[in-house]
């Protein structure tokens, strides 16, 4: 135990808790410190002045980051007859109608990211209970309910990441690898915060944004000046 309060320490030493730090500074303090034996996930965390229990303060949207996100993603895609076979071409690694629908119902869930077309939703509404809780349901206002799969699903193999609100009114996403260059998650993370910018609900009053923190999957949080994202506070 001593070791891991040890290690814990020389991760977080340099790291001043209540300072804003630039973004491209950020970002290096993050990099820096991602020592585990596994390539981390860099995660931003945005803290905003909503209150997502009122439906006018819900904040919801996609963004694709231009960098990728580092991780392979699978696609499964509800549709039939030809839309089916567009969604294969495209890349779909799991493609199905009343099929999947059992499957998915019996437990079964071997895929990151869920797009139907519109006509298969009265099908795919029965798995509420089950995509929803896990934020897979498909949905119009994120274009995973749309008639054009095979863009849908290119996007979500290149980078597409839902964002969604949670009750504290915090948005976490993942916005890429520590083995990614400073810049590559520069552009992902200013390209995550112009989204939440811009799916800002009419219902917001007050700061906005009150904090962004970046940190990777073993490493400690770094508080972001909101004012170096280009972001509306």
């Amino acid at each position: 135990m001593a070791n891991i309060g040890k290690r814990t320490q020389q991760i977080r030493d340099g790291i001043d808790r209540n300072k804003l730090y630039a973004l491209s500074e950020a970002v290096t303090m993050v990099k820096d410190r991602a020592k585990a034996k596994f390539d981390e996930t860099v995660e931003v965390a945005m803290n905003l002045g909503v209150d997502p229990r009122h439906a006018d303060q819900m904040v919801r949207g996609v963004v694709n980051l231009p960098n990728g996100t580092g991780r392979s993603v699978r696609v499964a895609v509800f549709a039939r007859g030809d839309k089916a076979e567009e969604a294969k071409a495209a890349g779909a690694d799991i493609v199905g109608a009343e099929d999947l629908v059992d499957i998915v119902q019996g437990g079964t869930i071997d895929f990151d990211r869920c797009i139907a077309t519109p006509d298969m939703m009265p099908l795919v509404g029965r798995l509420g209970k089950v995509l929803g809780p896990r934020g897979m349901m498909p949905n119009p206002k994120v274009g995973t309910v749309t008639p054009d799969v095979a863009a849908a699903v290119k996007a979500s193999k290149g980078g597409a990441v839902e964002f969604r609100v949670e009750k504290a009114g915090i948005v976490h996403a993942g916005v890429g690898k520590a083995s990614f260059d400073a810049k590559a998650l520069e552009e992902n993370i200013r390209a995550l915060a112009d989204a939440v910018n811009k799916a800002k609900p009419s219902g917001a009053k007050g700061t906005y944004v009150k904090r962004v923190a970046v940190s990777s999957t073993m490493g400690p949080g770094v508080k972001i000046d909101p004012s170096s994202l280009s972001v509306e506070a």
